[in-house]
């Protein structure tokens, strides 16, 4: 079976989260670079990355990476790649998005011709044809370019990773699910610990902390732009993958799993969410104010994404929510909490300087993630067997 050099973005900032992912799954890495994780795979990574990696955006299977400076070398060097070992005659390929970076070439739309019209070349000459019919399996490529290094890949995915399948409908201020889980993976929250999201919203933590808990991978709901390339990747390795996935489910586990929100209407959401995914009945969603945050138990987390303001009418509103949170975090003995906010005076209401704090971008908006981390709880006392 061939290997590959496969390419899974992600967010930046999180690159070592998605990097331990990926070493979990027994796969190699061949380079990290800002917003992006490589590693080596062959056909059964192509699945198993695509139906198991919680915090990737997608991924790629390399084709070529070259220099250029000119649009003649990025035509040469692209039209020299083996395209029809990856693209069979009846193939409809496109360029799907070209990127490019402090480079010499930066017209996206030029970048996108020159290289369809390389890979129609180079397949004409091989297929002996003047005329491609395209009306096989979809084959979109993605081009980026970096400091004039050109990075050319096929799209394995499709619809991004974090389209689980289970969020129909957004309730406001959404978080991506893959962002979600990464910013989990961050903490030292683990399935036997507390977990509140007191803005909680459609569910998103919620539902990914539930799955995380579980060990639902996150893309056993959805199919993958990959899954046509029979002449790439056998059925066989899809069905093998689902298979041990589905396998390795646990939802006999008891969790404390709580998602609170003001508003009694994506409540409604979010349990239709986490019914969706499966993991309804590992989540307790109710309509509450954060004002009545509390629990009585020690070491739990709070990890949640409140109201930024980015409307200028909701920003007189801030300092009242942030303060309410503040007030009720100092309440909770022993806890920890992990806010995203893009809201400057987030330190200043939760009443101290964070821990920790990692500045990263939630769709074009910069946030920070604040860390204000809570004491580990006393080992349990092992009991010894004879």
């Amino acid at each position: 079976m061939d290997n590959y050099t496969l390419v899974a973005p992600c967010h930046f900032g999180l690159e070592s989260v998605l990097k331990r992912e990926i070493i979990d799954l027994g796969y190699d890495i061949s380079e990290v670079e800002d917003g992006k994780v490589s590693f080596e795979g062959d056909a059964e990574a192509v699945c198993r990355a695509n139906i198991c990696l919680r915090t990737a955006e997608r991924v790629l299977l390399k084709t070529g990476e070259f220099k250029a400076v000119t649009f003649e070398e990025l035509f040469e060097e692209t039209k020299r790649i083996p395209w029809e070992n990856y693209i069979p005659s009846d193939g409809k390929f496109w360029v799907t998005k070209a990127n490019s970076i402090n480079s010499k070439l930066f017209s996206s739309s030029d970048i996108q011709s020159i290289v369809k019209k390389a890979i129609v070349e180079r397949l004409k000459s091989v297929y002996h044809v003047e005329w491609f019919q395209e009306n096989g399996n979809d084959y979109p490529i993605r081009v980026s370019i970096l400091k004039d290094k050109v990075t050319i890949g096929l799209d394995t995915t499709g619809n991004s990773l974090h389209k689980r399948g289970y969020r129909p409908a957004a309730g406001k201020a959404p978080i991506s699910e893959t962002l979600a889980a990464a910013l989990i993976l961050l903490t030292p929250w683990r399935r036997d610990r507390i977990f509140v999201d007191p803005f909680c919203g459609s569910g998103t933590f919620v539902i990914e902390a539930a799955m995380i808990a579980a060990n639902i991978a996150p893309g056993l709901k959805r199919n993958f732009t990959a899954e046509q390339w029979t002449n790439l990747i056998p059925q066989s390795e899809w069905e093998a993958v689902r298979k041990d996935a589905e396998e390795s489910e646990n939802k006999n586990i008891t969790v404390d799993i709580q998602g609170y929100d003001i508003d009694g209407e994506v409540i409604k959401i979010a349990r239709e969410n986490a019914r969706m995914a499966g993991v309804e009945d590992l989540i307790h969603l109710q309509q509450r104010p954060v004002e009545q945050l509390s629990h009585p138990k020690k070491y739990g987390f709070i990890i949640t994404n409140p109201p930024y303001g980015e409307r200028l009418e909701e920003k007189k509103d801030l300092p009242a929510i942030y303060g309410a949170l503040g007030k009720r975090f100092k309440e909770l003995d022993s806890w920890s909490a992990y806010i995203i906010s893009s809201y400057e005076d987030t330190e200043k209401y939760m009443g101290r300087k964070a821990d920790k704090n990692r500045k990263i971008y939630n769709g074009m908006l910069k946030t920070y993630f604040y860390q204000f981390m809570g004491p580990k709880p006393p080992k349990k006392n092992s009991e010894r067997t004879v």
